[in-house]
């Protein structure tokens, strides 16, 4: 059984690339089994459902960052609080169209690893922050 570090280091590396755009790397951590908790709306629950949403979620941003901020594993549970930092430049985000300038935002999410692979994952972002910068115009 893999250790809460090496937990840690496996939901690290998937967060990470999933903000740059690299979802073929999802498949080597997930569980064929995964199942997404926090789903958009018409969102399958599998991986496949959860990629596409991701990158339905990323498209509308460029130069996506994220900084781990807080990561606290226990038994086959992973929580992670980070911050991004992306540009809202390349399309509609939830209506609002691009605006152009860099925003901050803050996830926090649970993950469930078992066996060294992601089974479950449940999100709760800030998307406020990405939207007000186009709501102060």
């Amino acid at each position: 059984m893999p250790s809460a570090e090496e937990n840690k280091a496996i939901v690290r590396r998937f967060l990470e690339e999933t903000a740059k755009e690299n979802f073929d790397v999802i498949d080597e951590p997930v569980d064929p089994d995964f199942v997404d908790l926090s789903l958009q709306p018409g969102q399958e629950p599998d991986c496949e459902g959860f990629k596409r949403s991701l990158a339905a979620l990323i498209a509308p941003f460029s130069d996506v960052n994220i900084t781990i901020d807080d990561q606290v594993a226990e038994g086959d549970k992973v929580i992670t609080w980070f911050t991004g930092i992306s540009t809202h430049d390349r399309g509609p985000f939830m209506g609002v169209p691009p605006t152009g300038k860099r925003n901050t935002f803050t996830d926090v999410v649970l993950h469930r690893v078992v066996g060294g692979k992601i089974l479950e994952e449940r999100s709760a972002g800030d998307y406020l922050s990405i939207m007000k910068p186009a709501l102060e115009q």
